[in-house]
């Protein structure tokens, strides 16, 4: 009996000072909690899928590499894969890769590769050598971005024709009517110089714009194409799918957005969150990649 009683008060002791610790939680544009095999069935509907991330979360670079391993299963193998963190002008060296040509070291020696590359993108680069799927390289080279934060956009038109061909045909629409941009005009602050603060949104344009021209030139009828960009190129169905929906408003695209929380159930935080069709809340004191 003086056991049973230790064991009881044990196990009450133990629930009070437990803690549950949750390392994620899926939501629908509803609010209403989404368990990723629903996700998973949901996301296979669509053509294309924005999986936002923030670049240095441990927890939401798995989770897209989860997501796409059961998405595969879920398609029979009828995806493509595409991201932020590869440039055009890398695609044939990307290719190399994933056609066995290249060996990880080549790769990275011959391609602009993000410093997290190992940790956090060459798993899912790796998936798809292995399951012999093409993996777009999306983004702008970083270099014309940068000329265009430094010129304007007017400058790319100076560019050779075959520089041309790694950036969104020109002109590239610029307006503050895209959700985001007047965020980020406000960011800048009242006093930022009128031309540097377009120029900046428009260098933000041009990663936008070609990355959208990459999708579009790429989906294929039946395949579920996915991209991984920072949150920001796709929150508020902004940015790239902003683009997209410009040229091609047909396409059934989603959107899954991240939030970081300090609420240990990681509820729909009550500030700065505006859903997408799919919303990731995740710790803020999440382990971080760098």
């Amino acid at each position: 009996m003086k056991n049973i009683l230790i064991a009881i008060l044990l196990t009450g002791f133990c629930s009070l000072n437990a803690q549950n610790f949750k390392a994620y939680q899926f939501y629908d544009q509803k609010g209403k909690e989404i368990k990723t095999d629903k996700l998973v069935k949901e996301l296979a509907d669509y053509d294309v899928v924005f999986f936002g991330e923030n670049h240095n979360s441990s927890i939401n670079h798995w989770l897209q590499l989860k997501i796409t391993e059961a998405l595969y299963e879920k398609k029979n193998g009828q995806l493509i894969l595409g991201a932020e963190m590869f440039e055009r002008d890398n695609q044939a060296q990307l290719n190399q890769y994933l056609n066995g040509k290249f060996d990880a070291k080549t790769l990275k020696d011959s391609a602009r590769l993000w410093n997290n590359y190992a940790t956090d993108y060459k798993p899912l680069v790796d998936f798809a050598k292995n399951k012999k799927l093409s993996f777009i390289a999306t983004n702008i080279p970083r270099r014309y971005a940068s000329q265009t934060a430094k010129e304007g956009i007017e400058s790319l038109n100076k560019l050779s024709d075959k520089e041309k061909t790694y950036i969104a045909q020109l002109p590239i629409k610029v307006t503050l009517d895209t959700p985001g941009y007047l965020e980020m005009k406000a960011m800048m602050g009242d006093h930022a110089e009128g031309t540097k603060v377009m120029n900046f949104i428009s260098a933000q344009a041009t990663k936008d714009a070609t990355m959208a021209e990459s999708i579009l030139k790429n989906i294929q009828a039946g395949k579920t194409f996915i991209h991984y960009n920072g949150n920001y190129h796709s929150k508020e169905f902004g940015g790239t799918y902003w683009y997209i929906k410009q040229k091609n408003p047909n396409l059934k695209m989603a959107v899954i957005s991240v939030f970081e929380s300090e609420d240990s159930e990681l509820k729909v935080p009550s500030k700065d969150y505006i859903p997408t069709e799919f919303n990731l809340v995740i710790p803020g004191d999440m382990t971080k990649t760098f």
